[in-house]
C-alpha cells in the first residue's frame, strides 16, 4: 500500500519559516518525481516545487527565491523549505509522487498539510 504523508504545516506569522516533509512508503521513492502543490478552496491547484529522481529542481515563480525543495532518498522523503512567508502563502499544500516507464504511469496523493500565515 502506496502512503504519502505529510507533516510540519500550521500557524506562522508572515516573515516566518516552516519547513514541510513528505515521508513516503510503498514505492522505490528514487525513481520517483516529487512535487509540492497548493490548493485553496475555490482556486486551481498550483505547482508550487518539483524535484526529479536526478535532483532536477523546478520552482514556481511564485515562490522563486524563498522556498527550496530537497529529497533525502534514504528516508524517502522530500522537503519544502518555506521562508519569507507571506498570508498569499496560505493553502493546503499537498505532496504527489508520480513514475513513467515504457509501461506506464503511476501517481501518487498525499491527504495534505495546511499551512496558515497571519499577516
Amino acid at each position: 500500500q502506496v502512503q504519502l504523508v505529510e507533516s510540519g504545516g500550521g500557524l506562522v506569522q508572515a516573515g516566518g519559516s516552516l519547513r514541510l516533509s513528505c515521508a513516503a512508503s510503498g514505492i522505490t521513492f528514487s525513481d520517483y518525481t516529487m512535487v509540492w502543490y497548493r490548493q485553496a478552496p475555490g482556486k486551481q491547484r498550483e505547482l508550487v516545487a518539483g524535484i526529479t529522481s536526478g535532483g532536477v529542481i523546478n520552482l514556481s515563480d511564485s515562490v522563486k527565491g524563498r522556498f527550496t525543495i530537497s529529497r533525502d532518498n534514504a528516508k524517502n522523503t522530500v522537503y519544502l523549505q518555506m521562508n519569507s512567508l507571506k498570508a498569499e502563502d496560505t493553502d493546503v499544500y499537498v505532496c504527489n509522487a508520480y513514475y513513467c516507464s515504457a509501461s506506464g504511469c503511476s501517481e501518487y496523493w498525499g491527504q495534505g498539510s495546511q499551512v496558515t500565515v497571519s499577516s
